[in-house]
């Protein structure tokens, strides 16, 4: 077995909450990016990444596009920014049924981030003058993950439906009859 750590570039987007006018150009720049054919329109609802807007408590979020879940959160937290509360919600990446944030609007399907796969910086970073937004790469150790076989696929699934006791009382019978 060897001592050697394996390592990998994780890609992160920073944001400066202090630096962003809501001049959504970022928007823009990622929508474009995403038109089919590329830059041939530029739509803000299809941007994988959106300006969250509370006027009234003057906060602007550029919020990027995470994991589609098919289920709505229960999380119902709040969170105080310089003196002002704001819902968990209104923070969230999140693709889900709740909200039609990070959907795109013609056929519904959930999207995501890709960092503008290709392309050496991201274009909602290249874009960003008041340097709100800025792109950082760093070496993390990997973990490596465990495979699971059909078999594994199948008990996760029985014990997701009936629950573990139910999986392992079903297996104890089964091998007692055997």
């Amino acid at each position: 077995m060897s001592d050697h750590k394996q390592m990998r570039i994780v890609k992160e987007i920073k944001v400066d909450l202090d630096k962003c006018v809501a001049c959504r150009a970022c928007e823009v720049a990622c929508s474009g990016f995403h038109a089919s054919p590329k830059y041939s329109s530029f739509n803000p609802a299809r941007s994988r990444i959106r300006l969250i807007m509370d006027m009234l408590k003057d906060v602007y979020v550029p919020v990027r596009a995470g994991e589609y879940t098919p289920a709505e959160c229960t999380g119902r937290h709040s969170f105080k920014i310089n003196g002002k509360e704001y819902a968990e919600c209104s923070f969230c990446p999140t693709s889900c049924p709740s909200r039609d944030l990070f959907k795109e609007p013609d056929s519904g399907l959930p999207l995501k981030c890709d960092m503008c796969e290709g392309e050496k910086i991201p274009l909602c970073v290249q874009v960003c003058r008041p340097g709100a937004l800025t792109y950082v790469e760093r070496e993390e150790e990997r973990v490596e993950e465990l495979k699971l076989g059909d078999m594994e696929i199948g008990l996760q699934s029985l014990v997701n439906r009936y629950g573990l006791q139910s999986v392992l009382d079903s297996v104890t019978r089964i091998s007692i009859k055997s």
